[in-house]
């Protein structure tokens, strides 16, 4: 798909088929996409955990309360891990939040470019999620998506509501 046509797509997906399971071959392209993210100093402080057992689903599941997350065939989990992040001297900071970022980014963009539906979720209880994924204490979860088809029928709501480039564009 052509870049500007694909950021014009995507959008966050709340209706899956859990009967429409995402091909190892198109999760794979999906999982290379987040693999060669850039990230500072190249370090690439992340790990990637598919979720697809039936067992592993329902107890994800409770760490974010909507029916819709439970019917998506495999849900996606970034995981970053802070001591293996770049930290800028200056002032200490710690890159890992900017490099999950980019990383998420680029499997949800890869996923809408092979036609699987993602919602970027951050409003789940991360100590469900550290419990159930037996995290160290290094391990921080940045972003949860699940991946799968939607519904027969389903259409999109193609309704963007942003600002306009006046409002978030200054000139110095």
């Amino acid at each position: 798909m052509e870049y500007y046509d694909l950021i014009q797509a995507r959008e966050s997906i709340r209706d899956y088929d859990p009967n429409k399971p995402v091909s190892k071959e198109t999760l794979l392209k999906i999982l290379d996409a987040g693999r060669i993210a850039p990230s500072a100093k190249n370090l690439q402080p992340w790990k990637f955990l598919i979720i697809q057992s039936p067992e592993m689903l329902a107890k994800i599941s409770t760490c974010y309360g909507r029916d819709w997350f439970k019917m998506a065939p495999l849900v996606l989990v970034v995981v970053g891990r802070k001591d293996q992040a770049w930290v800028r001297s200056y002032d200490g900071y710690n890159s890992i939040e900017t490099d999950i970022t980019i990383v998420m980014i680029h499997l949800i963009l890869a996923a809408e470019n092979e036609g699987v539906g993602t919602c970027w979720i951050e409003a789940y209880d991360p100590a469900i999620l550290r419990e159930v994924l037996h995290l160290s204490d290094n391990e921080v979860v940045f972003g949860i998506t699940p991946l799968g088809y939607t519904h027969d029928g389903f259409i999109k709501r193609g309704n963007k509501l942003r600002k306009s480039l006046e409002e978030v564009v200054e000139y110095l």
